[in-house]
């Protein structure tokens, strides 16, 4: 049976632009003419920014925020809170994990995880165009095991995994890209690039993901599957 751990919301604040007549507000004086262009600059400026590509965050919360779906002898298929009205599908098998977002037509047609035991973090970073998600960033870590069959800290991978959001008209999600945690410094901001830039003409089953910049031993087994 599914059982519903609650809901969680994240809410984003919303800019908006205001007009500026050539009249001070202020003093009631008309302005000069540099004075007024230089305010509709400025404007410009405020207007890209609030217009640029910017990040969200919500954490998934499997205890408050997940129904489940499925269940297995090994596993599950959640489904859980995201971000305004975009969904999350986590799934869990032989202690590795999967998850996609957005619209997704046919959740059970792929698996997309790492070879190792892995786990995901529970903060999701939406890259927003135009106050819509359109991709996902989203940490794995990764379960090395050394040469004598043990599980160190000091060995444990860190991933950050770039996906596809599904919308309604291209109902589908995948991974678009990987970034080494351990290897590169500029981790966040590359992994950001690549949901800015790479997202939009990415064709699941089709494209495939590859890691950007350096790479290091730690990082794991990418593994996929589409039926």
């Amino acid at each position: 049976a599914n059982h519903s751990f609650g809901h969680h919301f994240l809410s984003a604040k919303v800019h908006r632009n205001f007009p500026y007549p050539n009249v001070c507000m202020m003093t009631g004086k008309r302005m000069k003419l540099p004075f007024i262009l230089t305010i509709m600059f400025l404007a410009g400026i405020v207007s890209v920014k609030a217009n640029a590509q910017t990040s969200v965050y919500t954490t998934l919360d499997f205890e408050k925020g997940c129904t489940i779906l499925s269940e297995h002898e090994i596993g599950l298929t959640a489904l859980c809170q995201g971000y305004t009205g975009y969904p999350v599908i986590f799934a869990e098998g032989d202690l590795r994990h999967m998850v996609r977002f957005g619209h997704v037509a046919e959740i059970q047609s792929q698996w997309q995880s790492f070879g190792e035991f892995n786990h995901v973090n529970n903060t999701i970073e939406w890259r927003l165009r135009d106050k819509k998600p359109v991709a996902a960033i989203l940490r794995w870590f990764i379960e090395n095991s050394s040469h004598d069959g043990q599980y160190k800290q000091e060995i444990k991978g860190q991933v950050l995994v770039v996906s596809t959001v599904g919308t309604h008209e291209r109902p589908t999600s995948c991974v678009v890209g990987y970034v080494d945690a351990r290897a590169n410094e500029t981790a966040n901001k590359m992994a950001q690039e690549i949901a800015d830039t790479r997202t939009s003409t990415f064709e699941c089953g089709k494209d495939k993901p590859e890691f950007y910049g350096s790479r290091g031993k730690y990082s794991g087994t990418p593994t996929a599957i589409f039926e």
